[in-house]
């Protein structure tokens, strides 16, 4: 199997060249660490931690408690229940100047400590007088960071913490291990020129009405660079759009939700790549596509029909307008669809379709519907649970999932189409596509919605070839396997798309190279990794608002930004 496995990675067809992520923070950061007990920073496993934050005034310690926020879900307290409010929180993260920091506090800190709680206590300065430890002594078991007061110093503390920042000044020192962020300035990219050719094209976009708004993130060498949002979620311009805003990806839902579940599945030997759907999957076994390798469906190349109408095949009364007995699978505000329509009705119409013969190159849904079947029969668990529980809340994903209309409010989520035709409504926080909503709202192609920064994380986790946050989710050969060419008809990674060797296609931009991988999706959005320029792009829209159309393509306007980014690296290197 192993063979197998690896036989693909070094095939002489596929060449790779590895290249590791390359973290080069150029921040001075002035933070301090003192007494890192049991190494606990920067912090790791955010999924087990359940994290208080506890300072003197929220509104003078904002900018250290939201940029702790951008890397995992916190809950902000003050002093004056200090005891009661950190009960059911494992992680306390304490923050103040000397004179918020009294005897009585150190002597509570240290009474959370007994109570088995981790306490990192943070202590601002206002100047070099103040500059000291307040535990004082060298076996104290209270993890202390020191930093000036000032919102620089605010935010670097924050970032130190997770790992966003290295520690490099004092005795204690510790590695970059996560995304850092406001790195804009100490750049020595032309910032300022490229982000005004980037408000241009985004302000095209948005004037000739190819999307109401957008969200563009770019990340190089581990360091956000820009992180800005464009226009409204509608064009009624009642909400503006914000970063934090939540996106229906589309079909990025291919390599961020189904694909790293098959990656790790197939790395475990959970699965095998060069087994058969028949193999795995019982109702497939006596079907035409039970010799059909999973390789195959993964590089679309197992002959399948490209898309299957579903919901124009729907018959009278499969859906209705309020929930009953019958109709418990929501697909929309005020739509409801039969309950088990899916299993039921459309995927044994999968199975039932007709192949071609495999191996030419032919763009199909029904793969990713196929190994996201494949996954849950081989996990017994609903994939959507499985990349919470494994990537995306131990990632700090924060936002990322599916049915985020559970979650979130909607005015978080920014709409896709008013539906006419079939869910006759607005879609906000529902699965655009009409297959995946047929099917609940989850399937192996769509489903999955997020913000650029979610996304940001699991493109730097890619770069760092399966490392992130101090812990590792997948070996390096399988993100090379998965990520690098593997299709000798197409351009295709397992799951990833890539850049196409065709000039003339200048896809996904004229100026990229052949290292690149990543996805677009049909709603307007892309995600595209660059491991030679250790480069992350990511283009956030609703392109299908009110009605699908065509302008966002037509104007070129993902690969016209991606063509700005690229242009100025290069300025920069002459």
């Amino acid at each position: 199997m192993k063979k197998r496995f690896f036989g693909a990675l070094f095939a002489g067809l596929f060449c790779i060249s590895p290249l590791f992520a390359q973290y080069k923070s150029t921040i001075k950061n002035e933070t301090i660490l003192f007494n890192n007990l049991d190494q606990l920073l920067p912090l790791k496993n955010l999924d087990q931690l359940r994290i208080a934050v506890v300072v003197p005034n929220a509104a003078k310690y904002r900018m250290f408690t939201d940029q702790l926020a951008r890397y995992a879900n916190t809950k902000a307290f003050d002093f004056n229940k200090f005891d009661e409010d950190i009960k059911y929180y494992n992680t306390i993260i304490v923050a103040g100047k000397e004179d918020d920091l009294d005897a009585d506090c150190l002597t509570q800190l240290k009474q959370a400590v007994l109570n088995n709680k981790k306490v990192i206590l943070c202590h601002f300065f206002e100047n070099d007088k103040n500059k000291k430890s307040l535990s004082e002594h060298p076996q104290s078991d209270l993890i202390e960071l020191l930093a000036p007061f000032s919102e620089i110093g605010q935010r670097q503390m924050a970032m130190s913490i997770f790992g966003g920042l290295p520690i490099t000044a004092g005795n204690v020192k510790t590695t970059q291990t996560r995304l850092q962020y406001g790195a804009a300035s100490s750049s020595n990219l032309n910032l300022n020129k490229l982000t005004k050719k980037i408000d241009a094209i985004a302000q095209e976009a948005i004037d000739k009405q190819a999307t109401p708004g957008a969200v563009v993130m770019i990340v190089k060498d581990g360091q956000v660079l820009l992180e800005k949002s464009y226009g409204f979620h509608t064009y009624a311009k009642a909400i503006s759009t914000k970063t934090s805003d939540i996106f229906d990806l589309a079909s990025v839902s291919k390599i961020a939700g189904t694909t790293p579940v098959i990656m790790r599945l197939t790395e475990r030997n959970i699965i095998n790549l060069d087994s058969t759907m028949g193999h795995y999957l019982w109702q497939a076994k006596y079907t035409n596509k039970k010799d059909i390798k999973l390789r195959s469906v993964m590089l679309h190349e197992a002959g399948f029909t490209p898309f299957i109408p579903f919901y124009k095949y729907l018959k009278g009364g499969d859906v209705v307008s309020a929930v009953d007995v019958n109709h418990q699978v929501k697909m929309a505000d005020n739509s409801y669809i039969l309950n088990n329509y899916y299993r039921d009705v459309m995927w044994p119409e999968m199975l039932k379709s007709p192949v071609k013969p495999t191996g030419n190159y032919v763009y199909s849904d029904i793969s990713m519907y196929v190994m996201k079947e494949v996954a849950e029969h081989q996990t017994a668990e609903p994939m959507q649970d499985y990349v919470q529980e494994n990537f995306y809340r131990p990632l700090g994903m924060k936002r990322a999932g599916y049915l985020p209309r559970e979650r979130f409010a909607k005015d978080e989520i920014v709409p896709t189409e008013q539906d006419t035709s079939f869910r006759k409504t607005l879609l906000e926080g529902y699965v655009h596509d009409q297959g995946a909503a047929m099917a609940g709202g989850i399937a192996g192609h769509a489903g999955l919605f997020a913000t650029a920064n979610d996304l940001a994380i699991y493109g730097q986790l890619l770069l760092n070839r399966g490392e992130y946050g101090g812990e590792r989710y997948f070996k390096t050969e399988t993100i090379d396997l998965f990520t690098s060419r593997q299709s000798a008809s197409s351009r295709r990674g397992l799951g990833f798309d890539r850049w196409d060797p065709n000039p003339k296609n200048e896809y996904p931009s004229k100026l990229a190279n052949s290292t690149v991988f990543g996805h677009t999706g049909y709603t307007g959005t892309c995600i595209w990794i660059d491991p030679q320029n250790q480069l992350i792009y990511i283009f956030l829209s609703n392109r299908v608002h009110p009605q699908v159309n065509t302008k966002l393509l037509d104007l070129n306007i993902r690969s016209r930004i991606q063509d700005a980014i690229y242009e100025t690296i290069n300025e920069s290197q002459k």
